[in-house]
């Protein structure tokens, strides 16, 4: 899987879970998603949760914070690394 398929997979799930009803051309790559309260801490677990299945990967808590998980470029990046993408 390519870095723009995950990328794909993480902002349909972002627009159907989180931005309901948002336009996905407002959902940039760069957009904080929990320092600017897009995703709260239930909606982080709820992500992680979606990580982990769809990418048949598991995170270590410390992938969790807001370094890797506030932008779908930063969690992207870990996905790719943790797949081999």
């Amino acid at each position: 899987m390519t870095v723009s398929e995950i990328k794909l997979k993480l902002r349909t799930y972002i627009l159907q879970h989180h931005l309901r009803g948002e336009s996905d051309a407002n959902l940039k790559d760069d957009t904080p998603l929990r320092t600017s309260g897009i995703i709260d801490s239930i909606g982080t677990i709820e992500l992680v949760t979606f990580v982990e299945d769809t990418f048949g990967i598991e995170l270590e808590a410390h992938e969790t914070g807001v370094e890797h998980f506030d932008r779908i470029d930063d969690l992207a990046a870990l996905i790719a690394a943790k797949t081999g993408a």
